[in-house]
């Protein structure tokens, strides 16, 4: 028989899940975060955004730049500088079509 887990009975798997989805994306730079938006209604900025609010929520203070660097490996100004590329006019009309709904 298959038993219903619940979010939060499993903190170490769910610590070691978070792990690997950023590992994964950072083997996947080339996804930018315009896409990830468009398909999936968050990116890697809304990750350190959740990191930070989930800290406070917990009774820490995580600064957004720090969670940010957590979340790409490097000071996002790098990892901009090294890999996010122009939003094309398809993906920008895409993004703001979601934001009006």
């Amino acid at each position: 028989m298959t038993e219903k887990l619940k979010a939060g009975d499993n903190t170490n798997i769910e610590a070691a899940v978070f792990r690997h989805l950023i590992s994964h994306l950072d083997e996947h730079k080339d996804v930018q975060n315009i896409e990830l938006m468009n398909l999936a209604d968050f990116c890697r900025n809304c990750l350190a955004k959740w990191y930070v609010a989930e800290a406070k929520e917990q009774g820490e203070e995580v600064e957004y730049e720090a969670a940010r660097e957590l979340v790409y490996g490097m000071p996002y100004s790098e990892w901009k500088d090294l890999y996010q590329k122009p939003a094309t006019a398809e993906q920008m009309a895409v993004f703001e079509a979601k934001q009006k709904k």
